[in-house]
């Protein structure tokens, strides 16, 4: 399928749900709960979901996000919930949804399910900054210690099954350029037998609930401080997956992060060593995976709108390329601690 195939296909509302989603309705949903609203109004960088700052008479304004229909059920957003009120409790820098006084933090508005979160300020922390490496690391080792407590049961696994073998399967047969699906099917074959050789070969992981999705972006940094934001991807997998997206460089420069996010991490829960192995299938996942997400949620006008260079065949000739230098990293010796 490629960009004008998807022009004479339009969306049905199945497929955007969130077309009923105005500036009024969303002003509705917060003052069902008891808010008055000042009019103003801001969408922040969102797209599985829908986010808004939303504008309080006469006080700070406050974060209202909206539930892609149809994604988590009821019991597995509560758990993620749960999961940041646990965090809090610990004293850790997460933002958690607010609880109305009966203690709920998931609400209703016309078929549409929302949370609501205090606005905090900051931006994307310098991760070339070795110092802030290691305080994310204390915190991430905080954060762990916590999530080891105790399993999700109602969200996922991060697996290759999920992440790699069904995500490829969807791309194939859905999405990939007729032209491309011959090198695509061979080398993701190759790939995620490569990953799922390494996964058995570092033995039993640990899996703990996890952030899930702990990039620059979802770290809030303002006066030496970080705050950890969106946990919406949060699900048990192994500690390693919330560390490794905090790598990037040369392979030398991304031991020496490693070696200061590692020396933090330890102060407050233990690293298993043989973790280490699983970074480069963790990334492998990750790229199969976000590629298959695009491509099943392309019908929402959002992404096309916030991602114009996607579904192109010169998108999926580069997404190749970047497979192969996966499949290559697969068989490089693991990053090691300094």
């Amino acid at each position: 399928m490629n960009r004008e195939e998807s022009k004479e296909e339009p969306a049905t509302k199945e497929e955007q749900p969130f077309y009923q989603l105005g500036p009024d309705a969303v002003m509705d949903a917060v003052e069902s709960l008891g808010y008055l609203c000042d009019g103003r109004q801001f969408p922040l960088n969102s797209y599985e979901n829908r986010v808004y700052q939303v504008g309080i008479e006469d006080k700070v304004p406050l974060i209202a996000k909206f539930y892609r229909p149809g994604r988590w059920s009821d019991e597995q957003i509560l758990e993620e919930h749960q999961f940041c009120f646990e965090l809090v409790e610990q004293e850790l820098p997460v933002v958690a949804p607010l609880q109305d006084e009966a203690g709920r933090s998931l609400f209703e508005y016309d078929g549409f399910r929302f949370a609501l979160y205090p606005r905090k300020g900051g931006q994307g922390p310098e991760l070339d900054n070795l110092d802030n490496l290691h305080l994310l690391g204390k915190l991430l080792g905080r954060i762990h210690a916590v999530g080891a407590v105790r399993p999700f049961i109602h969200r996922p696994v991060l697996d290759s099954q999920s992440f790699g073998h069904d995500a490829a399967a969807l791309v194939s047969e859905r999405y990939i350029p007729s032209e491309l699906k011959l090198s695509y099917d061979s080398l993701v074959r190759d790939l995620l037998q490569g990953v799922d050789e390494v996964i058995a070969n570092a033995g039993t992981i640990e899996r703990i609930r996890v952030h899930g999705d702990c990039h620059a972006g979802n770290i809030l940094w303002r006066d030496n401080n970080a705050h950890f934001v969106d946990l919406d991807d949060a699900r048990m997998a192994p500690a390693m997956q919330d560390i490794w997206m905090l790598l990037s460089g040369s392979r030398d420069r991304q031991m020496a992060q490693l070696s200061e996010i590692i020396d933090g991490y330890d102060q407050f829960f233990d690293f298993q060593p043989r973790q280490l192995q699983l970074i480069e299938a963790l990334r492998s996942l990750r790229i199969i995976h976000h590629a298959a997400w695009l491509a099943s949620r392309w019908k929402d006008p959002a992404f096309p709108m916030g991602f114009p260079w996607f579904n192109t065949v010169r998108y999926w000739s580069e997404h190749i390329l970047e497979l192969r230098e996966q499949f290559a990293a697969l068989s490089e010796p693991p990053l090691q601690v300094m």
